[in-house]
């Protein structure tokens, strides 16, 4: 069906709300292609993004190899990542969004602004609080989040200074969360996708040149990333002040008790905190899931921490390319049709991205499943990474990616609830989900360790399901509410994705056979090519696909 039929077909129920059909399909027309520009732009950056943290990985790997001092460094970095969701671009960017859109669009840019201000002083005093708490309950934290590293020597320690050094971190993101939910609000997404570039950069000399210097200096070498995730939170944070000056918009941090009262006071920062509430309970229930899986690991085989995390960054690739990317775009264009009533506008965009979702997330997943081994040994099959270790990554892998689909979908789901401020249902059903992952732990991790020596990967994939379970109860809930009104044509064009993916199977098992992709570590360059080829003849298989099935992708993007 095309954009004119499935608009008229939707006309009954839209014109209760005053939409006509002719306004609304020019309407929608140009907001599919304004979104699709924006999320192209996110993803571009992002992939820049993502690449530099691939070559982070690789420099770490190849420099540290996956052993008791890597699982100590991610374990340390863990920690205030934890928090920084607490009070970045988890709980606070959920609950700040869709207050800032709402006050931006019913009460204008200068009450806007006052609001800025005052949550900034409320979240500056907060991090600053925490940050101090942090550094001093160091061992605490780290014992909580993998008491396992106290049976590896000298790799807890490690943990316990880098935590330390790195807490300060979660202070610098957090004002960086902040500057990058009022640049998403006022449309100027380049800057926040592009400042994670900064850490990356940061590590990458880090590890390149800090280690050696450390070595010489007598300090462990892997002390020296700690400081580059550090100077990466100083780059980020002086980049978005640069890019929020532009725009009149710098928060103005209230550095007396007077202005944090004030602050506090104030209605619309009471309402980011009431919405945090919620929110913080969700990212705590993430979060535990991950204390609980990282505590695990940290009592398998050495190396099994490092493991999961290198193929996580593989992973991260496909989430952040669509789920995120479609998620910072969409979340306060929601809001913003929320706020101004207009329900036909908000389902349209949800379809949209779903339709996205299903387009480009099933081939990602089939390409983690059947071809996870090439893309581990050709990325980090070099200096300390052994066989053993592309062995161990490729099921780490492997189990993330039966879940991709979930975790790309949740990433559009999710931003739904938080447009309309309801951001107690997707806690309640992570909670659910929380507890179906651990009960999924206690049968998968036995079952994956005595088989194939890969507890880790049983973590991986626990996740993976649980993320397939939570999509589709918040997609679920949409549907019960009448928020989101699927458009025509979704059997069929699920269908063609499916055949298309299925063809796309067949030739990348194909290629993962092909080639002894280990064995070709000698001869880089030429194992390098053979992936190159591999994945522009796959993506160039799977399009084709779709076209021969009839998938009408230019339509997609401008509807």
């Amino acid at each position: 069906m095309d954009v004119v039929s499935k608009a008229e077909h939707s006309t009954s129920w839209r014109s209760k709300r005053g939409w006509s059909p002719a306004g609304g399909l020019v309407a929608a027309t140009l907001a599919g292609v304004s979104l699709f520009k924006s999320a192209s732009i996110v993803s571009l950056l992002t992939l820049v993004s993502r690449i530099t943290g691939l070559v982070r990985e690789l420099l770490i790997a190849s420099t540290f190899g996956a052993s008791a001092l890597t699982d100590a460094f991610n374990v340390a970095f863990r920690i205030p990542n934890l928090f920084r969701r607490f009070f970045a671009e988890g709980a606070f960017s959920q609950a700040f969004v869709p207050v800032l859109a709402a006050s931006k669009a019913q009460q204008g840019e200068g009450a806007t602004k006052v609001l800025i201000d005052r949550a900034a002083t409320v979240l500056a005093w907060a991090v600053l609080a925490t940050s101090i708490l942090g550094v001093a309950a160091a061992p605490a934290l780290v014992w909580a989040m993998a008491s396992g590293l106290q049976e590896k020597p000298g790799s807890f320690e490690a943990a316990v200074v880098m935590t330390r050094w790195m807490f300060p971190y979660i202070a610098f993101m957090s004002l960086v969360a902040l500057g990058a939910g009022i640049l998403n609000t006022w449309k100027k997404f380049a800057i926040p996708a592009a400042t994670p570039v900064l850490l990356n950069v940061a590590m990458i000399a880090a590890a390149g040149l800090g280690a050696p210097w450390f070595k010489q200096l007598g300090l462990e070498p892997i002390y020296a990333l700690a400081g580059g995730v550090l100077l990466g939170g100083v780059l980020q944070l002086g980049v978005q002040i640069l890019a929020l000056r532009k725009l009149h918009l710098a928060p103005r941090v209230g550095l007396r008790w007077r202005a944090l009262r004030a602050a506090w006071a104030d209605p619309g920062t009471k309402n980011i905190l009431k919405l945090m509430g919620p929110a913080l309970l969700g990212v705590s229930v993430a979060h535990i899931s991950m204390l609980i899986n990282t505590q695990i690991a940290s009592h398998l085989a050495s190396g099994s921490v490092s493991w999961i995390t290198y193929a996580d960054r593989l992973m991260e690739f496909p989430t952040a390319l669509l789920g995120v990317a479609m998620g910072v775009v969409l979340m306060p264009q929601l809001a913003g049709a929320r706020a101004a009533g207009d329900g036909a506008k908000y389902s349209a965009m949800l379809d949209w991205g779903l339709r996205l979702v299903v387009l480009l997330a099933l081939p990602c997943a089939v390409a983690l499943i059947a071809f996870a081994k090439p893309l581990v040994a050709v990325l980090y099959h070099y200096g300390a990474i052994k066989e053993l270790d592309v062995r161990q990554i490729t099921y780490a892998l492997m189990g993330w990616g039966v879940g991709l689909i979930g975790i790309v979908a949740i990433k559009v789901l999710a931003p739904g609830y938080y447009a309309s401020q309801d951001t107690k249902t997707p806690v309640r059903v992570a909670m659910a989900v929380l507890v179906i992952t651990q009960l999924l732990n206690i049968v998968l991790v036995p079952l994956l360790d005595n088989t194939l020596h890969a507890g880790h990967a049983a973590l991986t994939l626990s996740i993976g399901i649980g993320a397939l379970i939570n999509a589709a109860w918040l997609l679920g809930g949409l549907l019960r509410r009448g928020s989101y009104r699927p458009e025509p044509g979704w059997g069929v064009f699920t269908l063609r994705v499916i055949a298309a993916s299925a063809l796309l199977l067949g030739f990348l098992l194909w290629a993962n056979s092909a080639f002894d992709w280990t064995q070709l570590r000698a001869e880089k360059f030429k194992r390098i090519g053979l992936l190159a080829a591999v994945l522009l003849a796959s993506a160039s298989l799977y399009f084709a696909a779709l076209w021969a099935a009839g998938v009408k992708l230019r339509q997609l993007v401008r509807r």
